[in-house]
């Protein structure tokens, strides 16, 4: 709006609409806290795993890091010993051209980071064996190769965290 003097003038316009917005916005997240909805990674475990024993056959791999992480965050003490373990059997990322070039040069991988996990609380068996697979396709191209090598060790990272959380949306479902 233009004033008789060709400045612009202030126009003030009320939003009531703000005002329900913000009242819709809260009454879903009480709604959604109210149902058992958890943000991802704030998966509650258990009594019996607040104190838990990780096994796994490298404690610094991709995926050993990523879960003892989360099971620290989930509220988890980790212990050398202890009556709940969770043992990981299979820790492993498997990668493989998916496809070549007219050249025959590499031009996409996948890569496939699979868990084999199970969970025993004494001489109870809580998780038989169970098997997490994820998988992701990533691009390659011989001129930025460092690039690309940076690029699949951040992919390898993403699939262990990913798999580490599968593995605790399982292990809050042992309530």
């Amino acid at each position: 709006m233009w004033c008789s003097k060709g400045m612009p003038r202030k126009v003030h316009i009320r939003l009531p609409f703000a005002r329900w917005a913000a009242a819709a916005a809260l009454l879903a997240t009480l709604l959604l806290a109210g149902c058992g909805f958890h943000l991802r990674g704030s998966v509650p475990l258990a009594a019996d795993l607040r104190q838990l024993a990780l096994r796994a056959p490298d404690s610094q791999s991709d995926f050993a890091r990523a879960m003892r992480r989360a099971l620290l965050d989930a509220g988890a003490q980790l212990q050398t010993s202890s009556n709940a373990q969770l043992i990981i059997e299979r820790d492993e990322l498997l990668e493989r051209v998916a496809s070549v070039s007219a050249r025959n040069v590499p031009r996409e991988y996948e890569l496939t980071y699979i868990v084999q996990f199970s969970l025993r609380l004494g001489s109870e068996t809580r998780i038989d064996t169970e098997e997490i697979t994820v998988t992701r396709d990533f691009s390659f191209n011989e001129r930025i190769t460092l690039a690309k090598a940076r690029e699949r060790e951040q992919l390898r990272a993403t699939l262990a965290q990913e798999a580490a959380d599968i593995v605790m949306q399982r292990l809050g479902s042992q309530h």
